[in-house]
């Protein structure tokens, strides 16, 4: 859909290009904007490659397991199907880290990460639950996924509303096209990504429990 989209805009300003004249002008601006891309790649790996390097530096001295231990009533809370010292529980306390932070693009590899310790979670359970209704043992590897779990829909819709406190990408962005006041952003990043994430949280909540009763 995507890709059809962008295409879709891609010909609307060409046409409009040579509606009014300013090809030119369109092809220059495409060119610009093709080596401000690469800029922004570069500038958006190296705060990725930095942030996962510190998580993987973090976790190895044991400051991932604290911060989870501190996270871990929230965890519950959200994820109350998760066991307690799981895996996935790092995985999932560096996104949250990574997202308040404003780091979108640093956030994605713990996300998929999680997102692949959730899928063998969510087969365990339907194995345990198939083996009690058909009274036969199993075999988690056998189940598959057609549908994501509520862990899954869960942990996605917390990383689209994104509580921010510092949005440095964003902040990022704004110095780099020149902004005046680069941190501007962050009060109304903040209220607006606080609102959107305890509309989420309420929101999954209450899908998740009809779910459990259903």
């Amino acid at each position: 859909m995507l890709n059809y989209l962008w295409g879709f805009m891609i010909l609307l300003g060409l046409g409009a290009g040579i509606v009014t004249g300013q090809v030119e002008a369109v092809s220059n601006a495409s060119i610009d904007s093709a080596g401000e891309a690469v800029t922004m790649a570069i500038t958006m790996l190296g705060i990725m490659s930095m942030w996962t390097g510190l998580i993987e530096v973090a976790r190895q001295a044991g400051l991932m397991d604290r911060m989870t231990r501190g996270l871990r009533p929230v965890l519950a809370f959200l994820f109350p199907r998760i066991p307690r010292h799981h895996p996935v529980q790092e995985y999932l306390t560096a996104n949250i880290l990574a997202n308040i932070l404003g780091l979108g693009w640093a956030a994605t590899p713990m996300g998929l990460k999680a997102m692949m310790e959730l899928a063998p979670l969510e087969r365990e359970r339907l194995a345990s639950e198939m083996s009690r209704r058909e009274g036969r043992q199993m075999d988690p590897d056998e189940i598959r996924l057609t549908k994501a779990s509520d862990e899954m829909c869960t942990f996605l819709v917390l990383n689209i509303s994104s509580l921010q406190v510092i949005p440095v990408s964003v902040i990022a962005y704004r110095a780099q096209y020149g902004a005046v006041n680069p941190a501007a952003i962050v009060v109304p990043g903040l209220i607006a990504t606080t609102v959107s994430t305890a509309v989420a949280v309420i929101f999954c909540r209450i899908l998740c429990r009809r779910g459990e009763r259903e």
